[in-house]
């Protein structure tokens, strides 16, 4: 199972390079001593046998958000993990609830959640990452626009 786990995240890993970085631009927050780097794209954009095997849904009208947190120590960053919570509404307050389904390669942990949207319609999304399960979470809010492919 752990062979299996390292194919799908490098597979993962290597669909979401290769997708082009106007589509997936990466944005990041920093707070304290972490940054929180998210994005949202196509479901579509992972290859069909990745999404399944880590049981994600494709569809032209479903789209991911994929976040990451690293903590800055000594001059360095690494990955950590996190409590990652989130929803995408629509701009007539409909509220959708992600689920995060975490990838762990070791040196590389993500989040991934998803959620559904109608063609040309702009999605506001808002996630809370808790790096540190003593502190509160950091609350990040974001705003995009989907197309039906």
């Amino acid at each position: 199972m752990h062979h299996i786990k390292k194919w799908t995240s490098a597979l993962l890993l290597s669909a979401m390079a290769l997708i082009s970085q106007p589509l997936l631009a990466e944005q990041f927050v920093a707070h304290d001593n972490y940054e929180i780097h998210y994005n949202a794209f196509y479901s579509t954009f992972i290859q069909p046998d990745v999404a399944q095997a880590i049981g994600i849904q494709r569809s032209k009208r479903r789209a991911l958000v994929n976040v990451s947190v690293l903590q800055k120590e000594d001059g360095e960053k690494k990955p950590v993990t996190a409590i990652v919570k989130g929803k995408a509404t629509n701009l007539i307050q409909q509220v959708q609830t992600m689920d995060f389904k975490k990838v762990d390669e070791g040196n590389a942990i993500y989040y991934i959640g998803q959620f559904g949207f109608t063609d040309d319609q702009v999605m506001r999304i808002s996630l809370d990452v808790q790096p540190d399960p003593n502190k509160p979470a950091y609350t990040v809010k974001f705003e995009q626009r989907f197309y039906e492919e």
